[in-house]
């Protein structure tokens, strides 16, 4: 039995610069050698009509929503229709997010002030390349629970969730 492996999820944005990466594996093992695979990737696709392209022996899975690129990275003999599959969950997990009023929609600025909820949703899609669910209303749920919990320990929470917490506390210390 063969696993789903992923080589990465790259978003970029409408300039082609990295909104949020993830590699899986050390084709890129640089972060020059990234961004130029990625600049590559986006002048391929920029202008393109298709959603799916081969380039240095990677295939490419992308998605063009507003402002923003979603793109799902495999192996040459990696299955196609998985990993449009595994693009679908990503887009529709953000989009979740989106309509669940913690995004307003999903565009650069959005994805940006909201990095850490995008990067949960990314990490509860794949791991270490592995693919672990494809459902986007599990992920969307499962992103709602370690994303809004305020009852969370501060060692489970995320970086956005403490500085939040922090400053929470310090308003309501000021306001006393």
């Amino acid at each position: 039995m063969a696993f789903a492996c992923v080589k990465g999820i790259i978003i970029l944005d409408g300039e082609g610069s990295r909104i949020v990466c993830k590699y899986f594996t050390n084709d890129f093992p640089t972060l020059k050698e990234q961004k130029s695979f990625e600049k590559k990737l986006f002048e391929k696709t920029h202008k393109a009509n298709a959603e799916i392209i081969m380039l240095d022996n990677i295939i490419a899975i992308y998605r063009m929503i507003s402002d923003v690129y979603i793109c799902v990275l495999g192996d040459p003999e990696e299955n196609e229709v998985m990993l449009l599959s595994l693009l679908n969950t990503i887009v529709d997990s953000l989009s979740n997010l989106v309509k669940s009023g913690e995004m307003s929609q999903m565009e650069k600025r959005t994805l940006l002030d909201n990095y850490d909820l995008a990067l949960l949703a990314l990490d509860e899609v794949v791991d270490e390349g592995l693919v672990l669910e494809a459902d986007s209303n599990i992920i969307t749920q499962r992103v709602a629970l370690r994303g809004f919990g305020d009852d969370l320990p501060i060692t489970e929470q995320t970086i956005g969730q403490a500085l939040s917490a922090a400053r929470e506390q310090i308003a309501k210390s000021l306001l006393k």
